[in-house]
């Protein structure tokens, strides 16, 4: 059975009959604001305005944060990996199906970059980003795709001894093993805390201001003061006239239209103008809380402190990838690993890895200090080293070398001569006397062969002016 077939069969809803209380009990709920609300994602807020994710994406604070959590995960290559049981050594699977699947294309129509950055902005957004996986023959993964925005639900069973998810496609119940779930932080372990949702208050506020900046200036017109009028006003006419300015000229989606008077009235302005309102600076800090409920550093969405450095933006940009990319690399790898990967395959040492060092890495000169140091060491070959800086390597470079200086002290106070680049052991230590110790300090081995030299050639001299003295 192949895909289409299989979600012709299994996810198109099918018509049933229903009671009539059972009708009358989803249209009643069908038209109560909660579940629209819960629908959408979002809700109204104190500030009048709704927020759900749709609106969140036309906030340019939101949707920057949720493109950078979403390109920090779909630009970084993400490889299958195989690590040998015995000797630890770790290489690319490039032999198993999954490797060309998360590698380059997990189906027809889309690429690894575009797939992983649809399911992190679902995640980033509404707490789960979803994925169909098509298994053919004996369960082997043939292809994946993700899903639109609100076609999955989760669910929690009826049965309580069984803790897992229940996952619904357009209200079709599909087996958990169909479906690859990328999760953000969770609260009860089946669905992750949905970010719009939360930040809806700052959200909205950050909406409502920059509406009501943008009102005052296309009418152009401020009008909130106070209206008077000549004539006496009953409750009945006060009534009328307050509900009146409320409805014409009350809010945010109202603000800066002329006011018309008549009948005698005055209007007093009373309140503050933009400068003094300090719309900015109340943009300003909506946009950071924005940041703060994603986690994402302001200066990485162009909210620069005046007095940050070059040397300390550098290292916002490194705390960027630790605290905001990296854990979401690792919640990512994991679920591939788990999802994708039966037990044997792991047990096998194959799992699913994300290359971030290069986020990881500095300035080009703290680089080479670093390299130069773990080569000095024999922690990095010059192969290794020259793949991190994402370049060939060359025949010969995957040994290791440690400086000819280097030797270890026994514990009778002797040397043990360093093996030779080649050789895999230590190499036996040289005959003859073994070298000197003076207060402690160890003479190397070329040291001790000037100190003979000189000594043997001061023997000669001596030998001479003694026979001169002879004669």
């Amino acid at each position: 059975m192949g895909m289409m077939d299989w979600i012709t069969a299994h996810l198109r809803p099918q018509p049933k009959a229903a009671p009539a209380e059972e009708v009358s009990q989803r249209n009643a709920a069908a038209f109560a604001e909660e579940f629209w609300s819960d629908l959408v994602g979002g809700g109204p807020t104190s500030a009048g305005v709704h927020v759900n994710w749709q609106t969140a994406l036309e906030t340019p604070t939101s949707l920057r944060c949720g493109l950078l959590i979403a390109d920090g995960v779909s630009t970084v290559p993400c490889k299958l990996m195989r690590k040998d049981p015995v000797t630890g050594n770790r290489a690319e699977a490039v032999d198993h199906p999954l490797y060309d699947l998360m590698q380059f294309k997990p189906c027809s129509w889309m690429n690894t970059q575009q797939f992983r950055e649809t399911l992190m902005l679902h995640a980033a957004f509404q707490g789960g980003g979803f994925a169909f996986i098509n298994r053919v023959g004996r369960g082997r993964i043939h292809e994946m795709f993700s899903f639109e925005a609100g076609e999955v639900s989760v669910e929690k069973r009826s049965d309580p001894y069984d803790r897992s998810p229940l996952y619904r496609v357009n209200g079709e119940e599909v087996p958990n093993d169909r479906i690859l779930h990328i999760r953000g932080p969770s609260w009860d372990g089946r669905n992750g805390l949905n970010m719009v949702k939360l930040a809806r208050e700052v959200i909205g506020l950050a909406d409502a201001a920059q509406d009501a900046h943008a009102k005052r200036f296309g009418n152009g017109v401020q009008t909130t003061g106070v209206y008077s009028v000549t004539d006496d006003l009953d409750d009945a006419k006060h009534k009328r006239l307050t509900n009146w300015i409320k409805a014409h000229y009350a809010g945010g989606k109202n603000s800066g239209k002329p006011l018309v008077l008549g009948n005698g009235g005055k209007f007093v302005p009373m309140g503050m103008t933009g400068a003094d309102a300090e719309h900015l600076a109340t943009r300003l800090y909506q946009d950071m809380l924005i940041c703060r409920q994603w986690g994402v550093l302001p200066i990485m969405v162009g909210i620069a402190d005046k007095t940050a450095t070059y040397a300390s933006s550098e290292q916002m940009f490194l705390a960027h990838n630790v605290h905001t990319v990296r854990p979401w690399h690792r919640r990512v790898g994991t679920t591939l690993t788990c999802d994708l990967l039966t037990p044997e395959e792991r047990r096998q040492g194959l799992y699913f890895k994300f290359f971030d060092t290069e986020l990881l890495r500095g300035a080009a000169k703290d680089r080479a200090d670093f390299y130069a140091k773990m080569f000095g060491v024999a922690g990095l070959t010059a192969n290794q080293i020259l793949g991190m800086e994402d370049m060939d390597g060359f025949k010969g470079g995957d040994a290791h070398y440690v400086p000819s200086n280097y030797a270890r002290v026994r514990d009778d106070g002797s040397l043990e001569a360093a093996s030779k680049p080649d050789e895999g052991g230590a190499a036996p230590p040289p005959p003859g006397p073994s070298p000197r110790q003076n207060a402690g300090r160890v003479l190397s081995g070329e040291n001790e062969r000037l100190i003979r030299g000189a000594s043997n050639n001061l023997n000669t001299v001596l030998d001479k002016l003694d026979g001169q003295q002879e004669d």
